[in-house]
């Protein structure tokens, strides 16, 4: 089975989705590694910076995105670990991914329409398209 899950996670309502599904998995195999992946994008960073206080307020932010998909896990008794890298989303974590060898990538969809999707390009669709691994896309 997975014995080591990548998940994606950016604290909007679709990585939440992702991380129930990641729970689901978890709990088909003992002893399965989840790691919560959280991507400080560099497009948004100087905005945060601005908005923000000072550092440790701007981490704390930070962290309490994650804080309901962490309480997920703790409350189903599933061992995590979260990981903070920095940089573009998608191609970051497709790097992340691959070097950690990883059973799979679990990555909610942000719900883009086709003509965005072709546009932006979707955080989903880069990992899916680059990683080494089965992608799990969660709507």
């Amino acid at each position: 089975m997975y014995e080591r899950i990548l998940l994606a996670a950016d604290g909007s309502e679709y990585s939440l989705r992702a991380a129930e599904e990641t729970v689901k998995l978890a709990a088909l195999a003992k002893n399965t590694e989840i790691e919560i992946v959280f991507v400080i994008d560099y497009s948004k960073v100087k905005s945060e910076v601005l908005q923000s206080q000072n550092p440790e307020t701007l981490e704390f932010e930070r962290r309490q995105k994650l804080l309901p998909v962490e309480e997920l896990f703790t409350r189903e008794g599933i061992q995590h670990k979260t990981t903070m890298l920095h940089g573009d989303p998608g191609p970051v974590i497709v790097e992340y991914a691959n070097k950690q060898a990883c059973d799979m990538v679990v990555v909610g969809s942000r719900g883009l329409n086709s003509l965005q999707e072709m546009v932006l390009g979707s955080v989903s669709h880069k990992i899916a398209k680059r990683v080494n691994c089965p992608v799990l896309i969660v709507k």
